[in-house]
């Protein structure tokens, strides 16, 4: 069975994916083949269909386990190889995880209902699709998001000393190794390439397209190495930039805007999930009571953010999507164990929520991988990172895609 080109095909898992692990295995499977080009998670001793997609575990009880996946793929990919890499990434990526309920370290209310607007705001122009993983704003959600991230740049001016700092877009992919994000993110990142610098090599290029050769093929065959990468937060530019020498004064607040990239698979979505989307973000640096102390005065300032935008939701300890490592259960837990790492996730509709931003503490780790040096050996860093598109996303569905329903003060910055 399947769709033109396509065929469904499913995948035993022996022993089944405890529900508790279900949305661990969901955020993995896109990137487990780029033959995938859809999935189901099946109920263990239940039927063959059920729904599809990146929510693929809806619907099945609670007190089921995953017993297969159901994978539609483009036709003559080798099924065997196929279950052979699924099982890999369930045994190595999620069955040895220990789950536990999230944390929640606060809840914020709000009145009225949420629903998603993308569609209207589709409608109105707002919004465009500008490429695979990519949405183009207009207004007004490109005034809110400048909006938003005044409020959050005064926020961390006013009570951290914050200096601020713009940063080229590139990073060197030196700098991303040396802090080990390849080896634990590989499935996200994005490397930028170059033809050779020769004669050539250019005219080599220019006879491939004029034959009427595959662009990709033809640079590929005369690429450069992949010495720069996009990068997949703003906080490595920081890192790079004091890198092998004592930190000025022993400790800093730096923030920064920029663009961020991280290659998301099938998984993109509205404005909640981009392969190019902005950040916010804030870097501690310094003694360890200093740090920890200053983020959690941060996530505070932060929430007092959400209630003021009337935006309601919640902030939880979470993990990042370490894919594939023979350490990823271990890390995963240990960011729960530790508190290393918190979410702010606000509502888009009644059943769906997203992460605007995220709280990190990585105790010397970045200090010491990058050699920036402290009073009694490398410094200890956080760092906070707020998605403005997303942000922004969320208090649209919270108030409206027009401007008129949104509070007072927001309302009028955006048309001031």
């Amino acid at each position: 069975m399947g769709t033109a080109g396509a065929v469904t095909y499913r995948i035993a898992l022996d022993p089944p994916v405890p529900r508790t692990h279900a949305d661990e295995l969901s955020t993995r499977v896109f990137f487990v083949s780029e033959a995938i080009r859809d999935f189901a998670l099946l109920p263990s001793g239940g039927p063959s269909g059920g729904p599809s997609g990146a929510g693929a575990g809806d619907g099945t009880p609670a007190e089921q386990g995953i017993g297969a996946v159901r994978v539609t793929v483009d036709e003559g990919t080798d099924l065997d190889d196929l279950a052979r890499k699924v099982r890999f990434v369930v045994a190595n990526d999620v069955l040895r995880q220990r789950r536990a309920e999230p944390k929640v370290v606060w809840r914020g209310a709000a009145s009225g209902t949420v629903r998603d607007v993308f569609d209207e705001l589709r409608a109105r122009g707002a919004v465009w699709e500008a490429g695979e993983g990519q949405i183009g704003v207009g207004e007004p959600v490109l005034s809110l998001m400048d909006r938003l991230d005044d409020r959050i740049r005064a926020l961390v001016a006013a009570e951290f000393g914050a200096e601020e700092h713009r940063y080229p877009t590139l990073i060197p992919t030196s700098a991303m190794r040396r802090c080990g994000y390849l080896g634990s993110f590989p499935q996200l990142m994005m490397f930028v390439s170059r033809l050779h610098g020769d004669v050539d090599t250019y005219r080599g290029f220019l006879d491939d397209l004029a034959a009427g050769a595959d662009p990709s093929g033809a640079l590929r065959s005369r690429a450069g190495d992949a010495d720069h990468c996009l990068p997949p937060t703003m906080c490595f530019h920081t890192y790079h930039r004091f890198a092998d020498a004592p930190l000025p004064g022993g400790a800093a607040t730096v923030t920064s805007r920029g663009k961020s990239f991280r290659y998301e698979a099938r998984y993109r979505r509205s404005l909640e999930r981009l392969w190019d989307f902005t950040i916010r973000e804030i870097v501690l640096l310094g003694p360890r009571d200093r740090v920890l102390a200053d983020r959690r005065r941060l996530m505070e300032r932060a929430w007092d953010l959400m209630d003021d935008l009337g935006l309601g939701g919640r902030c939880e300890v979470a993990n990042d999507p370490f894919f594939a490592d023979a350490g990823t259960a271990e890390r995963v837990w240990s960011q729960h164990l530790l508190e290393l790492k918190y979410e702010l996730r606000l509502p888009l509709d009644g059943d769906r929520d997203v992460a605007v931003a995220s709280f990190n503490f990585h105790d010397r780790f970045f200090g010491g991988s990058f050699g920036i040096g402290g009073a009694d050996g490398p410094v200890h860093t956080s760092c906070a990172g707020f998605g403005l598109e997303r942000l922004a996303y969320a208090f649209l569905c919270r108030h409206g895609a027009d401007p008129a329903g949104w509070p007072a003060r927001m309302r009028t910055a955006v048309e001031g």
